[in-house]
């Protein structure tokens, strides 16, 4: 009867030990998430200045991109053989080495020492973008995607903090317009990494470094494609769109502050609705959550197609959060579904470099659709993946109700 009582108990409340690791994980989102937002706000328009051609304003943010498609495997490897935490710590000092190289690059009126500045905040992003799945790591299977829920609500925080940082430190050093703001982002990356010092999520066992079924039939799983499919266009049409909102604002004459105000609202509508997220996915399952979060997001593109004042842009960018929220959140849980214990390291590090990957195909198209054919066109284009996820949403659900059995394989 006592063993009884305790499995259920054990049903009910995550492990003690398991929240306080959720709780660090989750400051040091909001912690490394402001970084990423101080990014965004910031790169295209000092990439503006930078830039020998007005075509390459937001290579920057492209090549912060790459710097996280480029570096989700090594974290995934580095995470595999030595833990979680050696990856998250390698993490944080790019994201210092990222702030320093852009302090000095501002200070040089280097574009290209600049662009190497945004690829290390790039290999930091990688990293911090693995959290959600440590804390599922870090609690029983049913409460897994609350716990990647909770972690993506610090997020909020990071929304507030980003562009906070950028508002109050862009003009502390008058000639120098923004280097102080990336010497903060360096400090910022220090204070994340004493953060995670702290989270003790479970070391990889030997069956986890060796064991597992081959990737190439793990990647044919119908359910996995989906998943993949709907992270893809989820992430890479809100940087896509994100990308050129502020230069887009300041093209149509909108103040920097008003930009920056945009962008908070809009990180902050990513990260908020993750306080309930979880509670959804476990309630409606998670295909459903990403379709909510793709029709969100298609109505964001035709908000922007209404006008192009504060009020459109910053509805546009609110929405645009919302919907990346509902679908890279549900997709993240889907990918959980997918993969065996000793094979998570390897599956989750994969789907992040498929989604960074094609992700950073839009930012580059974002800078130039945005100079050569203005923002309703970059609106117009967000279509075209939309109707390939909802496709994709709509095959996976018919080959689900003809198959026995649940959606995943693991």
């Amino acid at each position: 009867m006592t063993s009884q009582r305790h499995d259920v108990s054990a049903l009910q409340v995550p492990p003690r030990s398991g929240t306080r690791d959720v709780l660090r994980l989750a400051v040091a989102q909001a912690l490394a998430g402001a970084n990423s937002a101080a990014v965004f706000a910031t790169g295209a328009i000092i990439g503006h200045g930078l830039a020998p051609s007005e075509m390459l304003a937001t290579l920057p943010i492209s090549i912060f991109v790459v710097g996280m498609a480029a570096c989700t495997l090594p974290a995934g490897f580095l995470a595999r053989h030595h833990g979680r935490q050696a990856a998250f710590l390698a993490g944080a000092a790019c994201g210092v080495l990222g702030g320093l190289l852009g302090a000095w690059a501002v200070l040089s009126g280097s574009f290209w020492i600049f662009c190497a500045s945004t690829f290390f905040g790039g290999a930091y992003a990688a990293v911090v973008l693995s959290f959600r799945f440590a804390a599922a790591d870090c609690v029983p299977p049913e409460w897994r995607p609350r716990a990647l829920s909770a972690v993506m609500a610090g997020g909020v925080f990071a929304g507030v903090l980003g562009p906070q940082l950028v508002t109050h430190t862009m003009d502390l050093w008058p000639p120098h317009v923004f280097a102080v703001t990336c010497l903060a982002q360096a400090v910022l990356a220090v204070a994340c990494a004493f953060v995670l010092v702290g989270v003790r999520v479970p070391m990889p066992t030997a069956a986890e470094v060796r064991g597992g079924r081959p990737l190439g039939k793990i990647v044919r799983q119908p359910h996995f494609v989906t998943a993949v499919i709907c992270g893809v266009v989820s992430y890479m049409l809100m940087n896509f769109v994100m990308t050129a909102a502020p230069l887009a604002m300041r093209l149509c004459g909108l103040s920097q502050e008003s930009s920056n105000q945009g962008l908070q609202w809009h990180i902050i509508a990513m990260y908020a609705p993750s306080f309930f997220t979880g509670h959804l996915i476990e309630r409606f399952g998670a295909p459903r959550v990403v379709a909510a979060g793709l029709m969100l997001t298609a109505l964001s593109a035709a908000v922007g197609l209404a006008g192009i004042d504060v009020a459109h842009f910053w509805l546009t960018l609110i929405l645009l959060g919302l919907g990346w929220n509902f679908a890279f959140v549900g997709a993240s849980a889907m990918v959980l579904e997918c993969h065996r214990p000793e094979e998570k390291t390897r599956v989750q590090s994969l789907n992040d470099f498929i989604v960074f990957g094609t992700m950073a195909v839009g930012s580059f198209l974002s800078g130039g659709l945005l100079t050569a054919y203005g923002w309703d066109t970059v609106l117009w284009v967000s279509f075209v993946p939309l109707a390939l996820a909802v496709a994709a949403l709509a095959v996976a659900a018919r080959v689900r109700g003809s198959l026995p059995g649940g959606p995943g394989a693991a």
